[in-house]
């Protein structure tokens, strides 16, 4: 399998619990601020890495899993940063879902410009370098968040999301391929 098949496989997989989500709960998530976006990412990154240095879990959820929900709330993260934050209405699910698709398309083309500019490297990176570099890129926009959103010569918010979506999907290529841990 090629990495753009990987990669659509990984983002199919992701979706389909976005979708069954948005089924079971609404887009609750629109009340969600980005800092709150943040944090739910950072939650399960902590859990992620916690696992990685005690080498073992005490609850259901795999790391996979939690690469998974890591993704969809960088994905949502994006949606927010696009609809009006007061606006009072919920996209229906079919609107998420092409709202979904379309960060997912940026996010899978920014991947295709970087693998041809670095030579797919993230095949040689451990996965506790994905886990520390989400967490970084979650530190940067915490920081960037503090500064009312601005910033003087680093990329915005968004760069961050679509970086930790690249990160996490990654990081289930390498698990379904078995290289890592899952």
């Amino acid at each position: 399998m090629n990495t753009l098949e990987q990669y659509d496989n990984a983002i199919q997989e992701s979706r389909a619990i976005f979708l069954k989500k948005a089924k079971d709960y609404g887009t609750s998530w629109r009340v969600l601020r980005t800092i709150s976006i943040v944090d739910q990412i950072y939650i399960k990154a902590k859990r992620i890495r916690t696992i990685q240095e005690n080498k073992m879990q005490k609850i259901g959820d795999d790391i996979a899993s939690e690469f998974k929900g890591i993704l969809n709330y960088a994905v949502i993260g994006l949606i927010q940063l696009e609809l009006k934050p007061d606006d009072g209405q919920e996209p229906d699910i079919a609107e998420a879902e092409r709202l979904y698709n379309t960060v997912t398309a940026n996010a899978r083309n920014l991947m295709l410009d970087k693998n041809h500019d670095y030579g797919e490297a993230w095949r040689d990176m451990s996965q506790e370098s994905y886990t520390d570099l989400i967490l970084s890129k979650l530190l940067r926009i915490k920081q960037i968040l503090g500064n009312d959103g601005k910033t003087l010569i680093s990329e915005g918010i968004d760069a961050g999301f679509y970086d930790i979506i690249n990160y996490a999907v990654f990081a289930l290529i390498m698990i379904s391929g078995g290289r890592h841990k899952g």
